[in-house]
């Protein structure tokens, strides 16, 4: 009789503990299902302090999900994760999901940095949605020749920049750890993707076409099945530095009508350190975030024409006389092309992706209309 009492004590623990185990998997797989469905909107922050922070995240967190902790002394000068723990504790207590910027990481060198990512699954679950790595990786290689020098054809070039990054001990080290790598970039998205990011934000600013940077960035992310956002930052070199509440307004509109899964507002400004949103700002956001809730059924806008650019061809197409791969000067396909784009974005506007002729995928059977950098567009 006392062995059956045992037996049964034994057995009930036993099927308490497979149903604590079982409610934490399915919780734990509700949540990234969760986080995987969720549209992600939120601030930029590139500020130093803890007290900054907090201050930006209470301003913002009832119309916000998510804050982006963008700020290369908090996670690259300090030799410790104190600052960044609270910050990153005070942004989940507030209920927002949050992303943490690394310039890089290196294995001899601040490993706090590769320790506290590690743990970050850990400490905060799936309100770390994953790294910042690095920013505009693309448009270092057009401004800085950052990943290569040169190369003997467009084909090499494509594969120098590719291996590189996706070869690097950073990239390395967040994919072994299955941490998703976000960047930012403004050229070169379909490259940046191919090289290991899972999401890069198209940057909407300067006099940049809302409708190129989304036909790019949405037409890479769909060949490669990866997600993307946009990131609302600098109109101006000079204060106000960003737009009117109106034109920040109207750009998260159109990143999200076209089915950007993450808006994000660039909050900061180098020279003296501080943040740059206004009152205007905020209400814009505020705004924005009405809207979406209102329209979270709302059928986003899918592209349904293509216009395919040559294989290798990582032109920049911010103007005529762009670079290639930041090494080359425009050549004779750059003048059509150019002009076709025009034309394009002209009678499709947010209908149209723009995708590189990669024979690995089956590109017609994604669009209901395509046309080759070549044609002729009337």
């Amino acid at each position: 009789m006392r062995i059956s009492k045992v037996a049964g004590l034994i057995l009930i623990s036993i099927l308490v503990i497979s149903f604590s185990v079982t409610s934490i998997y399915v919780f734990y797989q509700q949540g990234n299902k969760d986080s995987k469905e969720k549209f992600f909107f939120g601030v930029s922050y590139g500020q130093n302090t803890v007290e900054d922070a907090k201050i930006i995240i209470d301003k913002v967190k009832n119309y916000t999900n998510l804050f982006i902790i963008n700020s290369f002394p908090i996670t690259t000068n300090n030799t410790d994760s104190e600052v960044l723990n609270e910050i990153c504790d005070y942004a989940a207590k507030s209920d927002l999901y949050f992303i943490v910027y690394f310039f890089s990481f290196h294995p001899d060198v601040d490993v706090w940095q590769q320790e506290w990512v590690i743990d970050a699954k850990q400490n905060w679950g799936e309100k770390f949605l994953g790294v910042y790595l690095r920013d505009e990786p693309g448009g270092r290689q057009f401004e800085e020749g950052d990943v290569i020098k040169n190369g003997s054809s467009y084909s090499e070039a494509t594969e120098n920049f590719v291996s590189t990054i996706s070869t690097s001990f950073s990239m390395d080290f967040l994919k072994k750890k299955c941490i998703p790598v976000f960047t930012s970039d403004f050229v070169l998205y379909y490259y940046d993707y191919l090289s290991g990011y899972d999401t890069v934000f198209a940057e909407f600013g300067w006099n940049n076409s809302r409708i190129r940077q989304v036909g790019l960035c949405r037409g890479a992310s769909k060949m490669l099945k990866k997600d993307w956002g946009a990131i609302i930052t600098w109109t101006y070199t000079q204060p106000p530095y960003l737009g009117s509440g109106t034109e920040i307004y109207a750009d998260m509109i159109t990143a999200y009508d076209a089915g950007a899964k993450y808006v994000v507002i660039f909050d900061y400004e180098k020279e003296n350190q501080k943040g740059i949103l206004t009152e205007e700002h905020f209400r814009a956001m505020e705004q924005f975030w009405e809207y979406v809730s209102y329209n979270s059924n709302k059928e986003k806008i899918k592209a349904q024409v293509a216009y395919i650019l040559p294989n290798y061809y990582g032109w920049g197409m911010r103007h005529p006389d762009d670079k290639i791969w930041g090494i080359w000067d425009a050549d004779e396909k750059s003048s059509i092309i150019w002009e076709n784009l025009n034309k394009l974005e002209t009678k499709y506007g947010l209908l149209l992706d723009i995708i590189y002729d990669d024979p690995q995928y089956d590109i017609k059977e994604s669009y209901d209309q395509t046309f080759v950098w070549n044609a002729t567009i009337n």
